[in-house]
């Protein structure tokens, strides 16, 4: 593919479109945010005091049972999902209790995807790296006559705990318990528990460091990450 070259009109009138041209699309950056107190901010389930959701936005779906805690910041690109197509009855409900909820203090990084059935939990100051994909559902392949897409996805609960760091990249898969204060390293792919203050890398994820209360940083653990624990997740946390 050949290099883009800028058009080869006369300097002062490149110049002077290119300004206007910028300073427009500063302007609908500024003004296409999605914040708490606009008609589309109105929408979620709640919307924190100070978090807003960047421009462009990607693919918003079941907002009423999307909660953001206050000052977070949803970069540009990050879609944000409850439920399937068919369930837009269910989504629409903002009487229920929120299915997706961030909370306060996060930062998602652009080009993110939270898709959520049964629980996604992000819990507060997680920030994340661009392109990290997180869900509580998956495709089953049960039968190898059908094709895959059209399986009925099972579904599992996700926590990613307070404090944690999601490297650009990374998945997280159903039932996915991340603890407190967490790395977990660009590009790994993670479910299972785990523990809080550690260090995760791979794909699948294993806990290469973690820190130790009287010990200290334990380094070289090369373990795979725990099954979770049943019952684990709850509503309330």
């Amino acid at each position: 593919m050949p290099p883009v070259r800028p058009l080869s009109t006369r300097p002062w009138s490149r110049n002077l479109a290119a300004a206007v041209i910028h300073r427009s699309w500063t302007w609908v950056t500024a003004v296409g945010v999605i914040a708490p107190d606009d008609a589309r901010g109105r929408r979620f389930g709640s919307f924190g005091a100070g978090s807003c959701v960047a421009f462009p936005p990607g693919a918003i779906m079941g907002e009423g049972l999307i909660a953001i805690g206050r000052e977070s910041l949803v970069g540009p690109n990050v879609s944000m999902a409850v439920g399937m197509p068919f369930e837009s009855a269910r989504t629409s409900d903002r009487s229920s209790p929120p299915v997706l909820v961030l909370g306060d203090r996060c930062n998602i990084g652009r080009g993110s995807s939270i898709i959520a059935r049964v629980g996604v939990v992000i819990e507060d100051d997680v920030t994340t790296g661009p392109n990290v994909y997180i869900t509580d559902h998956n495709h089953t392949y049960e039968n190898v006559d059908v094709p895959i897409g059209r399986q009925w996805p099972t579904a599992q609960p996700v926590r990613v705990g307070a404090g944690s760091w999601l490297g650009a990249g990374v998945v997280v898969l159903p039932g996915a318990d991340i603890g407190r204060h967490v790395t977990v390293a660009a590009g790994s792919v993670v479910r299972g528990h785990v523990p809080d203050r550690s260090v995760i890398v791979g794909a699948p994820a294993r806990v290469v460091r973690q820190y130790v209360d009287g010990t200290g940083w334990v380094p070289d653990l090369d373990r795979p990450a725990d099954p979770a624990p049943e019952g684990w997740y709850s509503s309330e946390r």
